[in-house]
C-alpha cells in the first residue's frame, strides 16, 4: 500500500505539472508566463516526448539496474526541484536562448517525473507474490487514475489564482505555482524513505 500511495502522489504532481506548464507557456509574459503559441507548445512536447522514448529505452535500464527503483526515485525527485524552481525565470530569455533551455528543462522534467513513475510501479509489483499482481496493479490503477483526474483541476485552479496575485510580495505568480508542485514533489520523495516505504 506504501508503495501505492507513494505511486499516487508522483501521479497527481505529474499530472498537475503537465496542464500548468502548457498554460505557463501559453499566457503572456506580462503574466510570467512565455507567449508561445500551441505550435510552440507541441514542438516543445514532441522533443520532449522523444527524449523521453531515447531515455526510456537507452538509459533507464542501466541506472535502475545501478541504483535500484528506490534511489533512483529519489534522485530524480530530489533533482526535479531545483530544475521546477528555475521554470519562472526562463521568462527572462528570449529566442534561441528561451528554446534551447525550455527544451532541456522540459525534457530533464519529463525524464524526472517518468523516471519516478516507472521506478514505483517496479516496486508496487515487487512489493506482492506473482499471483497477486493482477490485483495490486488494479489497485494502483484506479487509485492513481483518481489522483490523475484531480492533477489537472488542481493544477489549472493553483494556476488561475497565482494569476490574480502577480504582485505579491511573497512567492508572485507563478512562482506560487512552481512552489507548490515543488512541495507536492518534495512530499513525494519524503515518502520514498523509511519507515514509510522499504524495499
Amino acid at each position: 500500500m506504501s508503495s501505492i500511495i507513494v505511486y499516487c502522489v508522483f501521479s497527481l504532481h505529474d499530472m498537475a505539472y503537465t496542464e500548468i506548464f502548457s498554460l505557463w507557456a501559453e499566457s503572456p509574459r506580462k503574466n510570467g508566463g512565455l507567449s508561445y503559441t500551441s505550435d510552440n507548445v507541441g514542438v516543445v512536447l514532441a522533443v520532449t516526448g522523444f527524449g523521453l522514448l531515447v531515455f526510456q529505452l537507452s538509459l533507464y535500464p542501466v541506472m535502475n539496474r545501478i541504483f535500484g527503483p528506490i534511489v533512483l526515485a529519489r534522485i530524480a525527485g530530489v533533482l526535479s526541484v531545483p530544475l521546477l524552481t528555475c521554470y519562472p525565470y526562463l521568462t527572462m530569455l528570449t529566442g534561441f536562448s528561451l528554446s534551447l533551455l525550455l527544451n532541456c528543462a522540459s525534457i530533464a522534467k519529463n525524464i524526472s517525473s517518468i523516471t519516478i513513475i516507472t521506478s514505483t510501479f517496479i516496486l508496487q509489483n515487487n512489493a506482492v507474490d506473482q499471483n497477486q499482481r493482477g490485483a495490486a496493479n488494479g489497485i494502483s490503477m484506479t487509485a492513481m487514475s483518481l489522483f490523475k483526474a484531480v492533477g489537472p483541476a488542481a493544477g489549472g485552479a493553483v494556476f488561475s489564482w497565482a494569476q490574480r496575485r502577480q504582485d505579491a510580495a511573497f512567492l508572485p505568480g507563478d512562482q506560487m505555482v512552481f512552489f507548490l508542485l515543488n512541495v507536492i514533489e518534495v512530499i513525494g520523495v519524503l515518502m520514498t524513505f523509511k519507515p514509510f516505504l522499504a524495499q
